[in-house]
This record gives C-alpha cells, structure tokens and sequence, in this order.
C-alpha cells in the first residue's frame, strides 16, 4: 500500500467516498435482480454468522489501527530524542578542547544538515541516505580524534561518546519504521475482510431497500475510514500524515545558527 501513503490524502479520501456509493447502491442493484422472500430467507442464519464474522474484524481491525498508530507516536518521539542528543553533543562540545570542538561542531552540523536534506526525501522512499550516514560516520571520526588530558576531558569524552550513540539508534530506528508497520500479509486480511464484511450485507433483505442501503453505506464509511487511517500513517515519513524533520531544525537554528559569524553581524 506504499503508492496509497504517498499519495495525496484527498486521493484516498475521494476513493473512500466512491468506495461507500458503490456499496451502498449495490443493495438496491441486487434487489432488482433477487427477489425480497428469498432474501429474508437467509436472516436468521447470515445474521449469526454475521456478528461472528464483525466481532472478528473489529477485532483484527482496531489491533491494527492502534498497532500504527502507536509506531507512528514512536517514530515522532524517536526523531525528538534524535534532536536532544544532537544538542546535548553540541553543548557538551564546548567544554572539550577549542580544535576538537570545532571539529566536532563541523561534523554535527554537515550531520544534522545531511539528515534534513537527504535522509528525510529518501525516507519517503523507504530508505536512509548514504551522505547523511557517511557524516555520522564524520562525527565519530571527530570525536575519536579528541585526546582527553586530564578527568574530566575523559568525563566529557564519555558522555559525548554515549550521546552520539544515542543519535546513532534513533536514526537506526527511524529508518527501519520508514519501510512501513503493516506486513503485506496484514494488508491482504485486511482488506479481504472488509470485502467480506460488507459483502455480507447484501444477504440480508429487509422490506425498505434504500433503508438497507444506507446501513450498508454508514458500515462501509466505518471500515474504510479506519482503513484510511491505517493507509496515511503506515509510513510515518511519508504522505500527508507524517514526522517532519522540525526538531532536527530547530537544532540548527538554536545551536548552530547563533555561533555563526555571518548570524553574529
């Protein structure tokens, strides 16, 4: 469903639409060609099996809307811890040696710069970006250069070594979910069972068609609107519904922009 979430979200929401009319009018369709008594026939024993069938569904349903939905907040919390340990390794930079610090400020700037400019575009495509790893790979190269003399040099050294690899992780993470939450298969049950859910409908007869066929409508709203919902953040980087890059931003502009000479004047 990959071409679904990049797709603009009034496509999905227009197909929706469509999707409810069609099932809506194919009561009246079916009544046309079947007649009511036959119909009522089947009531007692669809309506049984009905419920059975619903009951699973909602069930498989919400699991899968909550599932993603929980990923989706994990995602957005993952790039927030991303940006704090940036700034924490900014911050923590300053306390090290002048050559070093700048060294290393370099190579986190070129990073975060890289990871807004590269990573974000390719996660959209479900994949991380060779220039803002090789920068990553350039901070820890400028750290590791950095000879502590003294206790507290190596105090700084640690923790510096532990924030970054705290930005490692969450850039890790954040790449992985880019590839999508829900599993094919999921996708495949999913979408089955909204098939077969509302196609039940139309074994049912009751004496008021348009009555029918509006019920038939509202539950079709329902399952695909949940649906939709599933659709738009199943790649948390990408579509409409998606993580930005603003905390990462918000680190250049906070830390980086205001040590700049040409910022100072």
């Amino acid at each position: 469903m990959f071409f679904l979430t990049r797709a603009p979200l009034w496509i999905a929401g227009f197909s929706v639409c469509l999707i409810t009319l069609a099932a809506a009018f194919a009561p009246v369709l079916l009544r046309r060609r079947v007649t009511l008594d036959w119909l009522r026939t089947n009531n007692e024993v669809a309506g049984f099996k009905f419920a059975t069938i619903g009951v699973i569904y909602a069930v498989l349903l919400g699991f899968a809307v909550v599932t993603v939905w929980d990923k989706f907040s994990e995602a957005d919390n993952t790039v927030s811890l991303e940006a704090g340990a940036a700034a924490t390794v900014f911050r923590l930079a300053k306390g090290i040696e002048p050559d070093a610090s700048v060294a290393l400020q370099a190579a986190m700037t070129a990073y975060l710069k890289a990871a807004i400019a590269d990573d974000w575009p390719a996660m959209q495509m479900g994949h991380g970006s060779n220039a803002a790893t090789q920068a990553l790979s350039g901070a820890y190269d400028a750290l590791l250069r950095y000879q502590p003399r003294d206790p507290r040099g190596s105090a700084l050294m640690t923790e510096l070594l532990r924030q970054l690899d705290q930005v490692t992780q969450a850039r890790r993470a954040r790449l992985v979910v880019s590839t999508g939450i829900v599993p094919g298969v999921v996708w495949i049950v999913l979408f089955g069972g909204a098939c077969i859910t509302i196609g039940f409908t139309f074994l049912f007869g009751t004496k008021n068609v348009y009555a029918q066929a509006l019920m038939t409508g509202a539950l079709s709203l329902l399952i695909f609107s949940a649906l939709l919902v599933i659709v738009a953040i199943d790649h948390p980087f990408t579509g409409s519904v998606s993580v930005t890059s603003e905390p990462l931003q918000s680190v250049l502009s906070d830390l980086v922009a205001p040590a700049s000479p040409l910022a100072a004047e």
